[in-house]
């Protein structure tokens, strides 16, 4: 595919990762928020596995890929999800957007304390700069001073996106991102099961009895997740990783002037100086040294 149609692909990918924050926050008016993410895993999963029967493109894994799919579906899954939505019932689309950004960030500092991967200066540097935005919106992204509980369970279920990385890393040795995509979904999917009668048990589940938003609920999963996750993976195939990554930066600010319009979220000064510091923290991390010219070169 040319690399043209793949680039607007992943500016598709932005967007609809952007809205998506939006639409997740205005289905919170409507669900309950561990049903809510239940819901849109099923259908998520239900769209996944429909996928791999029709392409018959999907292998058995092994018994050590079982156990490293099973960690990864209990960090980006089932804690991530459940924390995401319950820290958005308490905080702001913008601020989940600018908290999940921090991810690329979180996830090189955990691959370093268990990877044994290599951090230079400017990844240093560039996760202290990210760091500082982080505090600036969880301190005064508010309307008072402090630190929001939403936010909180937003920074947990971002740290769960990150842990599960370290997972999906030793797994793509040998399986295809679309293969772990697909398993790691569904076991966070079955995980997620008991969280969800224990929700109904307490009283406190709801759903809504609207078409139209059940039709919002499954653009999001299908869309917003399955389909923008293909092209994001076929980003990273035709146009790598490091210019696939650019496009993250993108998400948070779609989020915030989205939810402005649609929801009312008023943009508050920390959120955008925050969200600069956070963009700006993982762009120096992914920036790479100049190698020393050799004497003679280019001669």
């Amino acid at each position: 595919m040319p690399e043209r149609n793949v680039l607007w692909k992943l500016w598709g990918v932005s967007l609809l990762w952007g809205f998506n924050y939006v639409a997740s926050a205005y289905l919170l008016r409507d669900f309950s928020p561990i049903f809510l993410s239940f819901a849109r895993l099923v259908v998520m999963s239900l769209f996944l596995i429909s996928v791999a029967v029709i392409n018959k493109s999907i292998r058995r894994p092994t018994s050590r890929e079982w156990g490293l799919l099973l960690f990864a579906g209990i960090f980006g899954t089932l804690f991530n999800q459940l924390f995401y939505f319950t820290g958005l019932q308490h905080s702001t689309a913008g601020n989940a957007a600018l908290i999940i950004a921090l991810s690329p960030i979180a996830t090189l500092l955990l691959s370093r304390l268990f990877l044994k991967e290599e951090v230079t200066w400017l990844k240093l540097c560039g996760s202290v700069v990210a760091l500082v935005g982080v505090v600036c919106i969880v301190l005064y992204g508010g309307k008072t001073l402090g630190i929001s509980k939403g936010d909180v369970y937003l920074l947990l279920a971002m740290l769960g996106m990150s842990i599960s990385l370290l997972f999906i890393r030793r797994l793509t040795n040998g399986m295809s991102s679309y293969e772990v995509t697909i398993y790691s979904t569904v076991i966070g999917t079955i995980l997620m099961s008991p969280a969800v009668g224990v929700e109904a048990l307490q009283g406190h589940l709801h759903a809504s009895h609207h078409l139209l938003t059940w039709l919002l609920l499954i653009g999001v999963a299908v869309i917003g997740q399955g389909v923008a996750g293909f092209w994001w993976n076929q980003g990273i195939a035709v146009v790598g990783p490091s210019t696939s990554a650019m496009f993250m930066n993108i998400p948070p600010f779609i989020a915030i002037i989205v939810s402005f319009f649609l929801l009312g979220d008023p943009i508050r000064a920390a959120q955008v100086g925050g969200g600069i510091l956070i963009l700006a923290g993982v762009m120096i991390a992914n920036m790479k040294r100049r190698q020393p010219r050799e004497i003679g070169a280019g001669i």
